[in-house]
């Protein structure tokens, strides 16, 4: 990586050294590997360490560095694709799934998730937590909500706990005809859980997917995804179409 004079550039020289940053990343770096200390860099372009985190943070937002607790800051892998589109007609857990189920537990969800799955005031559901990793790191985590009513065959004695319980929740998901499903996006903050299974510090961006899955007239199940911002971005399958909400009103763009 080399130096570069920064005092007679108009730009912020934050933004002019992310710059230079980004082509040193293309040309002399490799994807997972460590970039000098903060000093060293600060040092090397003759700019404050407030400078030069400015342009880190930046480039970590843009999804070229990640920065690892205990490891430092490294060459972030190609960000990976999130279709957000409805033109895929699956249920949770078939085998184009890319998720690993970790746990499941009964509990009751959050008064959103109740609200669309149109469950009783303190009714538990199935809650199933998942990750999905890219380039053996994890980028999102997720909560698949499922009542019981959509999976009524399912008894204690199958599905005992932990990731035996959620096989066999997702197992039974798929005897139910997949009416369609809808999805929404929302920028965000990790919460603290997310954030420690996704190795960010708690309300780093974040990009919240919310997925209802509809068969027999009714949301049979409900997920909230969370990706992390810096890794994902968003794609949007063969329609194009986004559905976007400004003050209560939605509209279609393409």
């Amino acid at each position: 990586m080399g130096t570069t004079q920064l005092e007679s550039v108009p730009e912020p020289k934050y933004w002019h050294l992310k710059m230079v940053i980004g082509e040193a990343l293309d040309s002399d770096f490799t994807v997972g590997e460590i970039l000098p200390n903060e000093r060293d860099l600060a040092a090397r372009f003759g700019v404050a360490r407030a400078t030069l985190r400015q342009a880190l943070e930046q480039l970590e937002l843009e999804g070229r560095l990640q920065r690892r607790r205990g490891v430092g800051t490294t060459v972030a892998p190609p960000r990976m694709g999130v279709d957000v589109s409805t033109t895929q007609h699956a249920w949770p857990g078939s085998a184009q799934d890319a998720w690993q189920s970790f746990d499941c537990a009964r509990a009751v969800p959050p008064a959103a998730v109740a609200r669309m799955l149109a469950t009783a005031e303190h009714e538990e559901t199935y809650t199933l937590r998942r990750l999905r990793v890219s380039h053996g790191q994890p980028v999102a985590a997720e909560q698949l909500f499922v009542p019981a009513s959509s999976v009524p065959e399912l008894s204690a004695i199958d599905a005992p706990s932990g990731v035996a319980r959620a096989r066999a929740v997702l197992r039974e998901l798929q005897r139910l005809d997949l009416d369609g499903q809808d999805r929404a996006v929302e920028l965000g903050s990790a919460r603290a859980d997310d954030a420690r299974e996704l190795d960010r510090l708690p309300g780093s961006p974040v990009l919240v997917v919310t997925t209802r899955y509809f068969s027999r007239g009714r949301t049979a199940a409900v997920t909230l995804a969370t990706y992390r911002a810096d890794t994902c971005r968003l794609t949007f399958g063969d329609s194009g179409d986004v559905q976007i909400s400004h003050h209560g009103e939605e509209r279609r763009a393409s």
